[in-house]
Protein backbone atom coordinates (compact mmCIF):
# COMPACT_ATOMS: atom_id res chain seq x y z
CA UNK A 1 0.00 0.00 0.00
CA UNK A 2 1.28 3.46 -0.88
CA UNK A 3 2.46 5.62 2.03
CA UNK A 4 -0.20 8.35 1.87
CA UNK A 5 -3.02 5.87 1.26
CA UNK A 6 -1.88 3.95 4.36
CA UNK A 7 -1.61 7.10 6.47
CA UNK A 8 -4.97 8.42 5.26
CA UNK A 9 -6.69 5.18 6.18
CA UNK A 10 -5.10 5.22 9.66
CA UNK A 11 -6.12 8.86 10.12
CA UNK A 12 -9.69 8.25 8.98
CA UNK A 13 -10.22 5.28 11.32
CA UNK A 14 -8.74 7.10 14.31
CA UNK A 15 -10.72 10.29 13.74
CA UNK A 16 -13.97 8.43 12.99
CA UNK A 17 -13.63 6.53 16.27
CA UNK A 18 -12.37 9.58 18.21
CA UNK A 19 -9.12 7.80 19.15
CA UNK A 20 -5.67 9.18 19.86
CA UNK A 21 -2.34 7.60 18.97
CA UNK A 22 1.11 7.80 20.52
CA UNK A 23 4.37 6.17 19.48
CA UNK A 24 7.44 5.09 21.39
CA UNK A 25 10.42 4.47 19.18
CA UNK A 26 13.82 3.11 19.87
CA UNK A 27 15.44 1.75 16.70
CA UNK A 28 13.23 3.79 14.36
CA UNK A 29 14.37 7.01 16.03
CA UNK A 30 11.21 9.04 15.41
CA UNK A 31 10.57 7.95 11.82
CA UNK A 32 7.10 6.61 12.67
CA UNK A 33 6.26 9.98 14.21
CA UNK A 34 7.66 11.72 11.15
CA UNK A 35 5.55 9.58 8.81
CA UNK A 36 2.40 10.20 10.85
CA UNK A 37 2.92 13.96 10.74
CA UNK A 38 3.50 13.88 6.96
CA UNK A 39 -0.26 13.84 6.52
CA UNK A 40 -2.47 16.90 7.03
CA UNK A 41 -4.82 16.57 9.98
CA UNK A 42 -2.50 14.47 12.12
CA UNK A 43 -2.95 16.88 15.02
CA UNK A 44 -6.51 15.53 15.35
CA UNK A 45 -5.25 12.11 16.45
CA UNK A 46 -1.60 12.27 17.51
CA UNK A 47 -1.24 12.67 21.24
CA UNK A 48 2.44 12.30 22.26
CA UNK A 49 5.39 10.59 20.65
CA UNK A 50 8.62 9.53 22.32
CA UNK A 51 12.05 8.52 21.08
CA UNK A 52 13.23 6.31 23.93
CA UNK A 53 16.57 5.19 22.55
CA UNK A 54 18.22 4.59 25.91
CA UNK A 55 17.13 2.16 28.59
CA UNK A 56 16.88 5.08 31.01
CA UNK A 57 14.37 6.83 28.74
CA UNK A 58 12.31 3.65 28.44
CA UNK A 59 12.19 3.42 32.23
CA UNK A 60 11.52 7.14 32.85
CA UNK A 61 8.87 7.87 30.22
CA UNK A 62 7.27 4.48 29.59
CA UNK A 63 7.65 2.70 32.92
CA UNK A 64 9.55 -0.20 31.36
CA UNK A 65 10.83 -2.21 34.30
CA UNK A 66 14.57 -2.22 34.91
CA UNK A 67 14.24 -5.94 35.65
CA UNK A 68 12.73 -6.55 32.21
CA UNK A 69 15.62 -4.78 30.51
CA UNK A 70 18.18 -6.68 32.59
CA UNK A 71 16.56 -10.08 32.07
CA UNK A 72 15.46 -9.86 28.40
CA UNK A 73 17.31 -6.84 26.99
CA UNK A 74 16.05 -3.74 25.26
CA UNK A 75 15.39 -5.71 22.08
CA UNK A 76 12.79 -8.18 23.29
CA UNK A 77 9.11 -8.99 23.11
CA UNK A 78 8.79 -8.17 26.82
CA UNK A 79 10.34 -4.70 26.45
CA UNK A 80 8.19 -3.90 23.41
CA UNK A 81 5.10 -4.99 25.35
CA UNK A 82 5.98 -2.74 28.30
CA UNK A 83 6.71 0.17 25.95
CA UNK A 84 3.16 -0.03 24.56
CA UNK A 85 1.74 -0.60 28.01
CA UNK A 86 3.48 2.57 29.21
CA UNK A 87 2.19 4.55 26.23
CA UNK A 88 -1.39 3.56 26.89
CA UNK A 89 -1.46 5.76 29.99
CA UNK A 90 -1.22 8.74 27.60
CA UNK A 91 -3.38 7.63 24.70
CA UNK A 92 -5.97 5.23 23.27
CA UNK A 93 -3.69 3.50 20.76
CA UNK A 94 0.04 2.86 20.71
CA UNK A 95 2.85 1.82 18.39
CA UNK A 96 6.27 0.95 19.82
CA UNK A 97 9.45 -0.33 18.19
CA UNK A 98 12.66 -1.75 19.59
CA UNK A 99 15.26 -3.48 17.46
CA UNK A 100 18.76 -3.76 16.01
CA UNK A 101 19.68 -1.74 12.92
CA UNK A 102 23.37 -2.69 12.68
CA UNK A 103 25.82 -2.87 11.10
CA UNK A 104 27.09 -4.12 14.45
CA UNK A 105 25.32 -5.37 17.55
CA UNK A 106 23.58 -8.36 16.03
CA UNK A 107 23.89 -11.98 17.16
CA UNK A 108 22.49 -15.35 16.16
CA UNK A 109 19.61 -14.90 18.63
CA UNK A 110 19.09 -11.24 17.77
CA UNK A 111 20.24 -10.57 14.19
CA UNK A 112 20.60 -7.21 12.51
CA UNK A 113 17.21 -6.13 11.24
CA UNK A 114 15.30 -7.74 14.11
CA UNK A 115 12.55 -5.58 15.56
CA UNK A 116 9.69 -6.06 17.97
CA UNK A 117 6.69 -3.96 17.01
CA UNK A 118 4.12 -3.48 19.74
CA UNK A 119 0.59 -2.30 19.05
CA UNK A 120 -1.86 -1.30 21.76
CA UNK A 121 -5.49 -0.33 22.12
CA UNK A 122 -6.96 0.33 25.56
CA UNK A 123 -6.03 -2.88 27.42
CA UNK A 124 -5.02 -5.07 24.45
CA UNK A 125 -1.39 -5.29 23.35
CA UNK A 126 -0.03 -7.28 20.42
CA UNK A 127 3.71 -7.77 19.81
CA UNK A 128 5.04 -8.75 16.39
CA UNK A 129 8.55 -10.07 15.79
CA UNK A 130 9.86 -8.99 12.39
CA UNK A 131 13.19 -9.22 10.60
CA UNK A 132 13.59 -6.45 8.05
CA UNK A 133 13.79 -7.57 4.45
CA UNK A 134 16.44 -4.84 4.10
CA UNK A 135 18.72 -6.30 6.81
CA UNK A 136 21.14 -7.68 4.20
CA UNK A 137 21.86 -4.15 2.91
CA UNK A 138 23.47 -2.94 6.16
CA UNK A 139 21.83 0.40 5.32
CA UNK A 140 20.31 1.69 8.56
CA UNK A 141 17.92 4.06 6.79
CA UNK A 142 16.56 1.38 4.45
CA UNK A 143 16.07 -0.93 7.43
CA UNK A 144 14.25 1.83 9.35
CA UNK A 145 11.95 2.64 6.43
CA UNK A 146 11.09 -1.05 6.02
CA UNK A 147 10.35 -1.38 9.75
CA UNK A 148 8.20 1.78 9.78
CA UNK A 149 6.19 0.61 6.78
CA UNK A 150 5.68 -2.80 8.39
CA UNK A 151 4.71 -1.22 11.74
CA UNK A 152 2.17 1.14 10.16
CA UNK A 153 0.65 -1.63 8.01
CA UNK A 154 0.34 -3.86 11.08
CA UNK A 155 -1.18 -0.96 13.03
CA UNK A 156 -3.73 -0.37 10.28
CA UNK A 157 -4.72 -4.05 10.34
CA UNK A 158 -4.92 -3.86 14.14
CA UNK A 159 -7.24 -0.83 14.20
CA UNK A 160 -9.41 -2.06 11.34
CA UNK A 161 -10.85 -4.43 13.93
CA UNK A 162 -11.72 -1.47 16.12
CA UNK A 163 -13.43 0.23 13.21
CA UNK A 164 -15.42 -2.93 12.43
CA UNK A 165 -16.54 -3.09 16.09
CA UNK A 166 -14.56 -6.24 16.77
CA UNK A 167 -14.22 -7.00 20.48
CA UNK A 168 -10.76 -5.85 21.49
Amino acid sequence: MEKYQLLTEIKNILIKNKLTLSSAESCTGGLISSYLTDIAGSSAFINQNFVTYSNEAKIKFLNVKKETLEKYGAVSEQTAYEMSEGLLKYTDCSIATTGILGPSGGSIEKPIGLVYISLGFKNKIKVIKYISKEAHTNDRYKIKVDIVQKALMEFLNFIRGIDENTNY
